[in-house]
C-alpha cells in the first residue's frame, strides 16, 4: 500500500461498529412491546399461543412474568401498546392487554402447573408489609425456595390497592381472589387485619429481610377556603373508593363533582354514577390531552355520560348552614413563559360556580411513613421518600427493601410486579451472602424458524384488519350496579382475529455476512426500504443517507461487518415489519428468521450462581 493511501485511511472517519447481536438487550429492544413492559412479558409468544387456542399455555407465560394476568388483562396501563410496531403502520396497536385477558378467561384448570409449597424450609424468615401486587410477587418468588414468608396487611383480604382502589365493575372480585389465591396456596404466614405501626419493632423480631410494599396510602387533600366547613361531603378519592369496595359506602348525592384528571378520578366518577349520582362531572386543571388518565379510561367515562371540564381551578367550597352547596372555579389557560415553560394563567373570565351535593378529591396520592422511625438506618429524601437503590430495591438499611408505590411513588400494578421480582432476587442473594449488585442475566433463546428453503414455522401473513373493539355491557345494565363488569372481553373468534394483527416482532431478521453475495435481492423486495448496502460511515452520516432515511434515533441500526466489496449492510429496526420477505428472497440464506425468546431472571439457585 502506498504511503498516500495509508495516510488517507488514517484520516478517514471510523464507521459504525458491527452490531453485537450476542447482547441480549439488542434483540430484546427490537421486541418493542416486551421491552416496554416493566415485567418484560414475552408478548408475541403468548399472542401466537392464543391464536392457536392454547390459552392455558399463554396464561402460564404471562403468570411467570406478570403474576396477575386476569387482573392486568383488565386494569393494566398498557405501556406495551404505545410501543407496538403495529402502531407505526396504522393508527391503533394490537390490543395486547385485552388479549392477556382472553388467556385468563379461557384457560383450563392450571393448578397442577403452579409451584408447590416448599417441603422443607431453608431457615430464613422474610416479612412483607402490605399484601398488594409488589409484596405478593415477592412471596410468589420466595416461597417455593423454602423461605418462611410472613405477610402483614391492615385489611383482612389480600390484594392491596387491587382490591381497595379498583372498582369491581372493572375488576371482578372472583378474578382477584383466584390470582391472589394462587400465591396464598404457597402457604405464607398471613397476618391480615394487623397493622404495622413500628418498623423498629418489626426489625427487632430478627427477620432476615423486610420488604415494604404498602403502596401510596394517602390521598392528597385540597386545602382551599370552605374545606373545614364541608368535611361531611368532601371525600378523599382513594379512601372513598376503599369504603365502597368494602361495602361501607353504598350511596352518594345526586350532584357530584370529581376533582382530578387521573385514573382514580375516572374510577370515582364512574362509581358515583352507579351509586345514585345523576349529574356527575369531572373538573380538571389541565387540558384534556394533558390529563394523566389513560385514554380508554377517559373514553369510558365520557361514554357513560360524564362530562369532563378542563382548564378550571377550584378556588372555594361554598356552603350554607353547615352543608356543602358547590365549588367555585377560576377559568385558566395554558401559556408559555419566556423560557418556554408551560404555565396556567387566569383568563380573566368570570368565575364559575358549580352546585353539588358531594365532592370527590382525586388530585394525587402520596406516601406516608409515620410508622418508620427515623433512627432505624433508613435515609429519606426531602420529599419524605425513602432512598431506594433503583436496581436492587434495597434501602440504606441493608435488611429493608422497598417496592411498588412505596418505593418510587404511584404507578401501576405491572410496575409493582416488576419491582417485586427484582427485590426477591436481591433478598435471595442477600440471604445467601451474595453481592446483590451483581444481577443475574436473563434466559435467552434464538432459534431459526426455517423448516425448508422457503418454509417457516410461523405465519408471516400480515392482517389488514383494524383493531377490534372490546364488547361492553349495555349501559342500562352496567350503571345499575358497582359489581356488574362493564367490559365483556373478546370472545375466542375476536381474539383470534385480533391476534392476527401481531407482526411477530420477536421473529428477528438475522444476517450472515459470510453468505451474502450482495445481489440486493433483499433490498428490492423489502416493503419498507429498511435495508441498505452502503459504504460504512458514522451513525450521524449513515442515518439520513439510507434508502429510507432512519431519523428515529430511539431505534437501533443493525450494521454488519464489512462485506466482500467493503460495504456494510444496514437495516433500520424502526421500520422493519419482520415480514420475512428478505429471508424468502435471499438465494444464499444470508438472511434467516430466528425467534427470540427472553425470560427475566427470578430468585433461585440459578441466580445465585450467575
Amino acid at each position: 500500500m502506498s504511503s498516500d493511501a495509508a495516510e488517507g485511511l488514517a484520516l478517514a472517519e471510523p464507521g459504525m461498529a458491527p452490531t453485537d447481536t450476542t447482547d441480549p438487550n439488542y434483540f430484546h429492544k427490537v421486541v418493542d412491546c416486551q421491552w416496554a413492559c416493566p415485567a418484560h412479558t414475552p408478548v408475541p409468544e403468548y399472542i401466537r399461543l392464543i391464536a392457536a387456542g392454547r390459552y392455558s399455555d399463554a396464561y402460564m407465560i404471562n403468570w411467570n412474568s406478570n403474576v396477575f394476568p386476569g387482573v392486568l388483562g383488565r386494569t393494566c396501563d398498557r405501556p406495551c401498546e404505545p410501543a407496538c410496531r403495529r402502531g407505526r403502520v396504522e393508527e391503533q396497536p394490537v390490543a395486547i392487554c385485552r388479549l392477556k385477558r382472553v388467556a385468563a378467561d379461557n384457560k383450563d384448570d392450571i393448578s397442577a402447573r403452579l409451584p408447590k409449597p416448599a417441603k422443607q424450609k431453608n431457615g430464613k424468615r422474610i416479612a412483607l408489609i402490605g399484601a398488594g401486587p409488589a409484596s405478593l410477587t415477592v412471596a410468589r418468588d420466595l416461597l417455593p425456595l423454602g423461605y418462611h414468608v410472613t405477610i402483614y396487611d391492615q385489611d383482612k383480604l389480600a390484594g392491596g390497592m387491587m382490591r381497595t382502589q379498583i372498582p369491581k365493575f372493572r375488576l371482578p372480585e372472583t378474578v382477584l381472589d383466584e390470582e391472589c389465591g394462587y400465591i396464598l396456596g404457597l402457604e405464607p404466614e398471613t397476618r391480615f387485619g394487623e397493622r404495622i405501626d413500628s418498623l423498629k419493632a418489626l426489625l427487632a423480631q430478627d427477620y432476615d429481610a423486610i420488604f415494604v410494599g404498602c403502596g401510596a396510602p394517602r390521598g392528597r387533600d385540597l386545602e382551599i377556603p370552605g374545606r373545614a366547613e364541608t368535611t361531611a361531603n368532601v371525600h378523599i378519592g382513594i379512601d372513598w373508593l376503599s369504603s365502597v369496595s368494602f361495602g361501607h359506602t353504598t350511596k352518594i348525592g345526586k350532584r357530584v363533582i370529581v376533582l382530578g384528571g387521573g385514573n382514580t378520578a375516572m374510577d370515582c366518577c364512574r362509581t358515583s354514577r352507579r351509586l345514585g349520582g345523576e349529574d356527575v362531572r369531572v373538573v380538571v386543571r389541565s387540558g384534556f390531552e394533558e390529563m394523566k388518565a389513560s385514554p380508554w379510561e377517559k373514553d369510558d367515562a365520557l361514554g357513560e355520560g360524564i362530562p369532563i371540564h378542563n382548564f378550571m381551578v377550584p378556588k372555594k367550597f361554598t356552603h350554607a348552614n353547615g352543608k356543602l352547596t358547590g365549588v367555585l372555579f377560576e377559568k385558566v389557560k395554558a401559556e408559555k413563559d419566556a423560557k418556554g415553560r408551560r404555565n396556567l394563567v387566569p383568563t380573566g373570565e368570570p368565575d364559575v360556580l358549580m352546585e353539588c351535593d358531594d365532592v370527590l378529591v382525586a388530585v394525587g396520592q402520596e406516601n406516608a411513613f409515620p410508622w418508620i422511625e427515623r433512627d432505624v438506618g433508613i435515609e429519606f429524601d426531602r420529599w419524605g421518600m425513602p432512598k431506594v437503590d433503583p436496581v436492587t430495591y434495597r434501602s440504606t438499611n441493608p435488611r429493608v427493601f422497598f417496592g411498588g408505590d412505596a418505593a418510587f411513588g404511584p404507578k401501576n400494578i405491572i410496575w409493582a410486579v416488576a419491582h417485586g421480582h427484582e427485590a426477591a432476587v436481591s433478598i435471595d442473594l442477600a440471604c445467601n451472602s451474595k453481592d446483590i449488585s451483581v444481577r443475574p442475566s436473563p434466559l435467552v433463546n434464538l432459534m431459526s424458524q426455517k423448516m425448508g428453503i422457503h418454509e417457516w414455522s410461523y405465519d408471516n401473513d400480515i392482517s389488514l384488519d383494524l383493531r377490534y373493539k372490546v364488547p361492553h355491557a349495555p349501559k342500562e345494565i352496567a350503571l345499575k350496579s358497582v359489581t356488574t363488569e362493564v367490559e365483556l372481553g373478546f370472545d375466542r373468534q375476536q381474539a383470534f382475529l385480533e391476534a392476527q394483527r401481531c407482526l411477530n416482532c420477536d421473529v428477528e431478521t438475522v444476517f450472515d455476512r459470510g453468505l451474502c453475495i450482495e445481489c440486493d435481492a433483499c433490498v428490492d423486495i423489502c416493503p419498507t426500504d429498511c435495508i441498505t448496502f452502503t459504504p460504512n460511515a458514522t451513525e450521524e452520516k449513515l442515518r439520513p443517507t439510507l434508502t429510507a432515511p432512519a431519523l428515529n434515533r430511539t431505534q437501533d441500526l443493525y450494521v454488519s461487518d464489512a462485506l466482500k466489496t467493503g460495504r456494510v449492510m444496514v437495516k433500520d429496526e424502526d421500520v422493519c415489519l419482520h415480514c420475512g420477505l428478505c429471508a424468502e428472497r435471499c438465494p444464499t440464506g444470508a438472511w434467516d428468521m430466528k425467534k427470540f425468546y427472553l425470560e427475566t431472571a427470578q430468585a433461585g439457585i440459578a441466580c445465585r450462581n450467575a
